[in-house]
């Protein structure tokens, strides 16, 4: 074992042809990157929203306006401003928009229930929101303490074509239902239209500095507790360097094409929709949630260029062309993370698309992604890929992290590189407990082979990837006891038709049984449905350390053990 702080970098080796081992240190801010998409392409469509376009000069001016809007209630340089949003037009405007006065984008998933939003509203302290209309109820209860100065309220489908809006308000049972679904009316609020429609923002209004915090990105952590990654301009831009360098036969300007199905609150959709896309000049097609048809109804119109994905999604789109007889054919670049993608299905993909699928590896933490398969021939399947330009990795001794492992063998990855965030916002303990000697600790166990190939082995942190959402055990378990008929819990993620599932090991308080359907009902009042357990095993005591803690990699063998 060696304890190098500057270990080799054998991966280099392995990068596909064009790809740079470093880049230069980038400069300005996200601003940037809109900006110089206008000036270069300012009649190219930057975004799609159900076929309405909008182009860079529109959009550049958009962002302009609504900073102003924002400044005139009282949205200032350094002030975290809460977006609850699905993917929609109004989105990007609304994130640029804080960015453009120095103030700090706070993602939120629209999904969340009250109880799960207080949380990390108590974390950030937010007084200005943005907010889905369909949710602004949500924040408008809050307490006292946490009340809002400030809620605007959008509606999304004023984002929609003209034609589509009109065809919303037509009295027919289907289509009310879509509607509601959608939107719905809201009061105390001020509306998007209002925000937008103010002058363009004045050059005396200071653009925001490359080390500025741009976004909080919140991760759950191995408790349940919420902490918000401090993500800066220059963590940002530089994932977006890097994955334009990963990219290099992928041009700038109109005819690149980025399908946002993926949730833009979630790192991995932030960077490879809202800044990638747009540093791409790219067609940016929005989806506000993952629909094959729909999705296939804008292939035939505009292949994607680069689609950032999770495998059940790959896997439902590839289904769905096949059974309607849609090619797939000029989707050049599918990404695949959050989970582990099945080599099984890369071959038909592949063959459908005549494109590649790639895997690559992330965290919140990292703006999110530190490691990706190269688009070639050399990449391996099976693996998650090789680090970054200008990114380092060490894989080293989980209890002792100063000391490297021997290639081969498993052990913690550690990582820094100019993506790799500062801190936790307002958390300095919880910082300094994942940095080692300016190692960012990622907490999962991987092995490294000769050709600087990582595969993740195992996850010291227990969080359950379902669907591509992070589920923490601690929170669901907490849910869990407060059911009258449950004792006790232990949650795990298991291996399910599409990822990890939710699985709950239960012991009963004094009830000789229980109705699986009622504890799952009570979860979902509790915490967003995706949490809930797709399986309840009632055992009669858990494995605990002698310090009384449940031992939940002991529950996952049991479980395992008796599903063999």
């Amino acid at each position: 074992m060696t304890t190098a702080f500057d270990p080799p970098r054998p991966w280099v080796s392995s990068y596909a042809p064009g790809v740079p081992a470093d880049l230069e240190p980038v400069t300005g801010s996200l601003m940037d990157l809109v900006a110089d998409s206008a000036a270069d392409h300012p009649h190219a469509p930057a975004l799609e929203f159900f076929s309405r376009e909008t182009t860079y000069a529109e959009l550049a001016d958009a962002i302009e306006r609504a900073a102003n809007g924002l400044r005139r209630l009282g949205v200032r340089k350094g002030d975290p401003v809460a977006l609850i949003l699905p993917n929609c037009s109004q989105h990007i405007v609304a994130f640029y928009a804080v960015l453009r006065l120095g103030a700090i984008v706070v993602e939120h998933n629209p999904l969340y229930t009250p109880r799960e939003l207080r949380k990390q509203f108590e974390d950030h302290g937010a007084r200005h929101a943005i907010v889905w209309n369909n949710v602004v109820r949500s924040v408008q209860e809050f307490p006292v303490d946490l009340a809002l100065d400030t809620v605007v309220s959008v509606d999304v489908t004023k984002g929609m074509p003209r034609a589509m809006q009109f065809a919303l308000k037509l009295p027919i049972p289907k289509v009310r239902t879509l509607r509601t679904q959608l939107t719905t009316r809201v009061h105390g609020t001020v509306s998007w239209e209002e925000v937008v429609g103010s002058d363009p923002v004045g050059a005396d209004v200071a653009r925001p500095t490359t080390d500025d915090i741009a976004v909080i990105q919140y991760t759950s952590g191995t408790t349940g507790d919420p902490k918000g990654a401090s993500l800066t301009h220059r963590n940002l831009l530089a994932n977006a360097a890097q994955a334009r360098a990963w990219t290099p036969t992928v041009s700038r300007g109109e005819g690149t094409v980025v399908y946002a199905v993926l949730p833009m609150f979630h790192a991995y959709g932030l960077t490879l929709c809202l800044t990638f896309a747009m540093s791409q000049a790219a067609r940016l097609v929005l989806f506000p949630k993952f629909d094959p048809d729909m999705v296939l109804n804008v292939t035939k119109k505009h292949p994607a260029t680069v689609l950032p994905a999770v495998p059940p999604i790959a896997e439902r789109l590839l289904k769905r062309a096949r059974e309607k007889g849609v090619s797939l054919e000029g989707t050049q670049i599918g990404v695949s993370g959050a989970m582990a993608l099945d080599e099984k299905l890369v071959t038909p993909w592949e063959a459908e698309t005549k494109g590649m699928l790639v895997e690559g590896y992330g965290l919140s933490e990292c703006s999110p992604v530190l490691v990706v398969n190269p688009v070639a021939d050399t990449r391996k399947a099976g693996t998650i890929g090789l680090p970054l330009p200008g990114t380092e990795v060490r894989v080293v001794d989980p209890e002792d992290p100063a000391v490297d492992v021997p290639q081969g063998t498993p052990g913690e990855l550690l990582v820094r590189g100019p993506q790799v965030f500062g801190g936790y916002y307002g958390k300095p303990e919880e910082t300094e407990r994942v940095f080692v000697d300016g190692w960012f600790r990622t907490g999962d166990v991987v092995e490294m082979d000769e050709d600087g190939f990582l595969t993740v082995v195992d996850r010291i942190k227990e969080l359950i990837i379902t669907g591509g959402f992070n589920v923490a055990p601690t929170e669901v378990e907490i849910a869990l006891r407060q059911h009258p008929a449950i004792e006790d819990a232990a949650v795990v993620g298991l291996p399910g038709d599409s990822g990890e599932e939710v699985v709950a090991a239960v012991v009963l308080d004094g009830v000789p049984a229980f109705d699986p359907d009622d504890v799952r009902d009570f979860v979902k009042q509790v915490l967003t449905p995706y949490k809930a357990p797709r399986r309840l095993v009632v055992v009669e005591e858990l494995p605990k350390s002698m310090i009384g803690k449940v031992m939940r990699r002991q529950v996952k063998e049991q479980l395992l053990a008796s599903e063999a």
